[in-house]
């Protein structure tokens, strides 16, 4: 009885280390130059390793001891944490329809998850674990090449893309770690059979960071977060579905509800998008204004059309000037 509490408090403990994690990574990416291995120089960078690691390791302490259905949908804090912790901690302002989303976004897949059947006692056997191998690296790949793709002419697309990718890699780690942590044995045959799971999970988990670092370059905080945050208990649901035969509770009905909060969810996602691309749009369009503030004013500006005015007009006195002096010495 006390495991339950215990896999909440740790859960809870992950959400916060995630969500600073993803404020340092945002402003990281915002105020340093675009390099390939710049970042690995940068003190806070590594930082916010440390923070996702530490995450990462009381997720799967939460996940050896509390179900899936309540670790996982515990990962919503991360969104609800992010925008104070982001006002607290580099004074931040959160609009009102960045909260509305927050909160849409928060509400829809507490929902979901909620509907969502409880995990079975097995993993994955080993034919299971190769499909979803595969099939994570195939997706994986279409993600970053539509991301690659994208580049810098659809900014919101290429950062919704990379959160989606980091979503997947995370959730594929999390059904791997529930695979190994339900089959765990410290003897040698033990150690050796699940080797390769564990450097699989340590691979998704570098894709999920690379992806989710570079997702906040020109995306702002709200939108790759609350991507990421969905994708990942969705895409590990998705399995659970898929590959472990689980349903939603309730039947008929609730898989309504969990439709019905998927849409509610991705409602929530779009006013984030919106909130986020509006915040990028507003100061680009402010220079423009300024500078051409003192436009209309021709005269005055120091552009080349207006000197060539005024030496065409200096230069029409002279003639006149000059057919007055001869009038002048003949007389």
């Amino acid at each position: 009885m006390n495991a339950l509490p215990a896999a909440v408090l740790l859960s809870l403990v992950s959400a916060v280390c995630y969500a600073t994690a993803a404020i340092v990574q945002e402003r990281i990416a915002a105020t340093t130059p675009p390099s390939r291995y710049g970042l690995l120089r940068a003190p806070r960078w590594w930082g916010a390793v440390a923070l996702n690691s530490l995450g990462a390791v009381l997720h799967v302490g939460a996940l050896s001891l509390g179900p899936l259905t309540v670790v996982q949908p515990l990962g919503v804090l991360t969104l609800v944490l992010a925008a104070p912790l982001a006002a607290l901690l580099v004074r931040r302002p959160v609009s009102a329809s960045a909260w509305h989303g927050i909160v849409i976004v928060s509400g829809g897949l507490a929902v979901l998850l909620v509907l969502t059947g409880p995990t079975p006692a097995h993993g994955l056997g080993g034919a299971g674990q190769t499909v979803l191998a595969v099939a994570v690296t195939c997706l994986l790949g279409l993600l970053l090449l539509t991301a690659t793709t994208a580049g810098r002419r659809a900014r919101t697309l290429r950062s919704v893309t990379l959160a989606t990718a980091a979503g997947v890699a995370y959730g594929a780690a999390s059904v791997f770690v529930k695979t190994v942590a339900g089959g765990w044995s410290l003897s040698l045959p033990g150690l050796l059979s699940t080797a390769p799971l564990l450097v699989l999970i340590g691979v998704l988990a570098a894709v999920g960071l690379t992806a989710s670092q570079s997702s906040y370059r020109g995306g702002g905080l709200a939108t790759p977060l609350a991507t990421t945050t969905v994708a990942n208990p969705a895409f590990a649901a998705a399995v659970g579905i898929v590959m472990l035969d689980e349903g939603f509770r309730f039947g008929a009905p609730g898989a309504a509800g969990a439709l019905t909060a998927g849409g509610v969810t991705a409602w929530g996602l779009a006013l984030l998008a919106a909130d986020s691309a509006g915040e990028r749009a507003g100061p680009s369009r402010t220079p423009p204004v300024r500078t051409e503030g003192p436009g209309p004013v021709v005269i005055r500006g120091p552009g080349r059309l207006s000197g060539a005015v005024h030496r065409a007009v200096a230069r029409r006195p002279p003639p006149v000037r000059a057919s007055t002096r001869p009038r002048v010495s003949r007389r």
